[in-house]
């Protein structure tokens, strides 16, 4: 069974590996939610995430026997690193089969601490299925991301530092994919305060616990659709929707929107980079999904920092979309001289600065006279892309798309 006491053992086994994280307080996002708002980042974790701690503290409680055999799992990243590493310091055999299309940087991250790895076609059901195949055969011990009473104390071991250092903390912000980081941090701080709110945000993408906590009893999700590849999880396990059920107050969605304006204002305003799945709980927090959150001293875990870099500038820009700091815009305009430089005054004057214009002649069910004018737009805010809207629809231009 998962107890406190298990929970501060893990912390006294991981003491000497993992890098306990430093609560950090932001102002800036204090301003912008309306409560006082710190961050536990997780990305500064040793390995980019919070997965070590699990991995670590369920491969050191292992047998003589199950050491000698190695062990094996399944993840398409930050699971994968946790137990390669962990793997490493124990200095036992480890082999994770990681789906074909993983971000190469990962997988070679994971290569990088000594694992066998084994690209198995198709998702990463697929490769779950390849390693109880292989644990079947060889007598492997599976080590689970989330299904694992001592995986789920490892992850717990952050809420202890949490109250460590913010003992009068009203509320927990949690990103929730299979469950286990929450169960771990909600069963370790009820514990001790049970007047302490624990809240989990998932991608509306795939909002397995949602589905599930609703329904009471466990969903499982058909398929899975997410920029944070690390919440993608279709179904749950019994002890973590057990635990949540229990000690969870509450599940909220964000869409890959709001994800991706929560990786751009970390970037921009904390200097820090975290992916999908890490910026989620904040994602939450900035689009006001708990409005019990008012006044109250929050604190927000971030989870991972893995983001694969060649998705990183498509993140960005969405992000830049969904805050109002970039903008398209398609104008339907007369073919003749001096058009285009009109626009670009207007623009111009209103702040505006064009970063990319395409003029297109002969589009299908356009007048013989007209033309289509595709603008990309650095802006302010939503309030500056009205603006600037509005000067163009007063100086006579017709807006295609808005």
């Amino acid at each position: 069974m998962l107890t406190l006491d298990k929970i501060y053992h893990a912390r006294y086994i991981l003491s000497d590996t993992i890098r306990q994280t430093d609560i950090i307080y932001s102002p800036v996002f204090s301003a912008q939610t309306g409560c006082e708002l710190f961050l536990k980042p997780e990305v500064l974790q040793i390995t980019g995430s919070f997965k070590i701690r699990g991995a670590y503290y369920k491969i050191s409680q292992l047998t003589d026997e199950e050491k000698a055999k190695g062990v094996i799992a399944c993840s398409a990243g930050n699971h994968a690193q946790g137990v390669a590493l962990a793997s490493q310091k124990f200095g036992i055999r480890s082999i994770i089969c990681m789906p074909e299309g993983a971000p190469i940087s990962k997988v070679e991250a994971t290569r990088s601490y000594g694992s066998e790895i084994i690209l198995v076609p198709g998702v990463y059901d697929d490769a779950h299925a390849e390693a109880e195949r292989l644990r079947d055969k060889y007598g492997y011990t599976f080590i689970h991301p989330f299904d694992d009473e001592c995986v789920i104390a490892g992850q717990g071991t952050i809420g202890l530092e949490i109250l460590d250092e913010m003992p009068d903390v009203d509320a927990i912000i949690v990103p929730v994919g299979g469950g286990g980081l929450i169960s771990g941090i909600a069963y370790a701080v009820k514990s001790l305060n049970p007047n302490i709110k624990i809240y989990g945000v998932q991608s509306s993408g795939s909002p397995s616990m949602l589905a599930s906590l609703s329904s009471g009893k466990i969903v499982a999700l058909d398929s899975c659709s997410t920029i944070a590849d690390g919440i993608a999880v279709k179904e749950t396990s019994p002890i973590n929707f057990n635990i949540c059920k229990e000690y969870v107050d509450g599940i909220v969605t964000v869409n890959d929107d709001e994800i991706a304006a929560s990786i751009l204002s970390l970037i921009e305003k904390q200097k820090m980079i975290s992916e999908g799945a890490g910026a989620a709980a904040l994602a939450g927090v900035m689009f006001g999904k708990i409005p019990e959150l008012k006044g109250k001293k929050v604190c927000c875990v971030l989870s991972g920092g893995n983001i694969d870099v060649t998705i990183l500038s498509r993140i960005i820009y969405r992000g830049l979309l969904m805050s109002g700091r970039s903008c398209s815009l398609t104008l339907e305009i007369g073919d003749r001289p001096g058009q285009i430089r009109d626009v670009s005054s207007i623009i111009a004057a209103c702040g505006g600065n064009i970063t990319e214009i395409l003029h297109l002649r002969s589009n299908e069910g356009m007048s013989v006279n007209d033309c289509y004018l595709k603008i990309e737009i650095e802006t302010r805010d939503a309030e500056h892309i009205k603006m600037i809207k509005d000067k163009l629809l007063e100086n006579g231009f017709k807006l295609v798309q808005n």
